[in-house]
C-alpha cells in the first residue's frame, strides 16, 4: 500500500460525545509548551494539514473530535493533548479530557490502580487533574478538576435582525463561551430542535466574535469565542445545556468547559457557593455532575475551580492512512452534512 502517513485512533465517547484519541503515529508538534503547540497547529499550514487529515472527509466526519496525544512538557503531567475540530485546534475540553483519561487507562498506556487512579493531563489551558474510579480493569467514571474559570463580561447585549436584542454572558472555562438563555430565541433544548439550535448558534457566534474581542490575559493562544452554549433549567433544578459547534452540530455531552464557564457566571451572581454541586444535562439527557471546589484568580480577576464528573466508554480501534496519490488527500467538507455555516464562513473545502 502507498501510505504516506498512518495513525492509530482509539474510539471513545463521553456521555455520547465522541472524542477519538490518536495514540500512535502522532508527528512531532513544534513548541516549547502545549500553548505554543496549539498556536502552531492553528497557524502553520502543516498544522492545518494534519488537522484536516484527521477531521475532514473522507477520513473524518462532523461528529466528534480527535485528540492528539502528546508527550507532556510540564513536570507534573502524565500526558498532554490538544483537541482537533473542523474549525481549529482547541485548548481544553471536559468531555475530551474524560475520553483521553479513559483511553490512557484502558489501553494500558498508564497503569490503572483500583479503586482510583489519578492522571495529570496537560492542556494548552493548564493542568487538569483527572481522578478515575476504576474496577475490574474498567474506568467507571472520571472526575476532573478543571483550570481556573472566570467571567469576562456579564449581561452583554447584541442586536440581531431575527431576534432583536439578545443578552448573554461571556466567560472562560478552558476556552471562551457566549452563554445564552435559550428562551430568548424561542427554542427548547431537545433533540428535535438540534438543527435550529445549531443554526442560531452559528449566527450568534459569528456576530459575537465580530463585536467582542476576548483574549486570555495569560495565554494569548486562547482567544475568541469558541462556542455558543444555550442554557435552561429543568424542572428538577438541573442545568440543561446545548453547546453549538462550528460548522453545524451540537455537543452530545453536557459540555465540561461550557459548564465551567457557566459555573463562573453562577458564582458571580451568587447562585453557587464553594462546596456545592449540581447536575447538568445534555440535549440527549446524558449527565455531568458539576461542582465548585474552590476560589482562585486569573490575572487579578476572580475565578472558580470547577469539577466535572462523567463517564467515558471505548468502542473501537482503527487506523487512518494517507495515500499520497489520492486527489482528495487534503480533505473536504460539504454543506449537506456539515451545515450552512461552512459556506457562510468561506470554508467549503480544505
Amino acid at each position: 500500500m502507498r501510505w504516506k502517513r498512518v495513525m492509530q485512533l482509539l474510539d471513545v465517547h463521553c456521555e455520547g460525545e465522541i472524542g477519538k484519541v490518536a495514540i500512535g503515529g502522532v508527528p512531532k508538534i513544534p513548541g516549547a509548551n502545549v500553548a505554543e503547540q496549539l498556536a502552531w497547529l492553528n497557524s502553520d499550514p502543516k498544522g492545518k494539514e494534519l488537522r484536516h487529515f484527521l477531521v475532514l472527509e473522507p477520513r473524518g466526519a462532523p461528529i466528534g473530535s480527535v485528540n492528539l496525544l502528546l508527550p507532556p512538557k510540564h513536570p507534573q503531567a502524565d500526558a498532554a493533548f490538544i483537541i482537533l475540530q473542523p474549525d481549529q485546534a482547541h485548548a481544553s475540553s471536559g468531555s475530551n479530557s474524560i475520553c483521553v483519561t479513559t483511553a490512557l487507562l484502558e489501553s494500558g498506556m498508564i497503569e490503572m490502580s483500583e479503586p482510583e487512579t489519578v492522571v495529570m493531563l496537560e492542556t494548552a489551558a493548564g493542568l487538569v487533574r483527572a481522578t478515575a474510579t476504576c474496577r475490574d480493569g474498567h474506568c467507571e467514571s472520571v472526575s476532573l478538576t478543571m483550570v481556573p474559570s472566570f467571567v469576562h463580561r456579564l449581561d452583554a447585549v447584541i442586536d440581531l435582525p431575527k431576534w432583536g436584542e439578545i443578552r448573554f454572558d461571556l466567560a472562560y472555562g478552558g476556552i471562551f463561551y457566549a452563554l445564552v438563555d435559550v428562551s430568548q430565541i424561542g427554542l427548547r433544548i431537545e433533540p428535535g430542535q438540534a438543527r435550529r439550535l445549531v443554526e442560531a448558534g452559528m449566527v450568534l457566534r459569528q456576530a459575537v466574535n465580530r463585536q467582542f474581542e476576548v483574549v486570555h490575559p495569560e495565554i494569548p493562544a486562547i482567544s475568541g469565542v469558541a462556542y455558543v452554549m444555550f442554557r435552561d433549567v429543568d424542572p428538577d433544578g438541573a442545568v440543561r445545556t446545548c453547546t453549538t459547534m462550528w460548522p453545524g452540530r451540537v455537543d452530545r455531552s453536557p459540555c465540561g468547559t461550557g459548564n465551567s464557564a457557566n459555573l463562573a457566571v453562577l458564582h458571580a451572581r451568587g447562585k453557587v457557593r464553594p462546596g456545592e454541586s449540581f447536575l447538568s444535562r445534555s440535549i440527549i439527557g446524558s449527565q455531568f455532575e458539576v461542582g465548585l471546589s474552590g476560589i482562585s484568580e486569573v490575572a487579578g480577576r476572580p475565578a472558580v475551580i470547577p469539577t466535572i464528573r462523567g463517564r467515558g466508554f471505548t468502542f473501537g480501534l482503527h487506523q487512518v492512512a494517507l495515500d499520497a496519490f489520492d486527489p482528495l488527500h487534503a480533505g473536504f467538507a460539504l454543506t449537506d452534512v456539515w451545515g450552512e455555516a461552512l459556506a457562510e464562513l468561506g470554508e467549503q473545502q480544505a
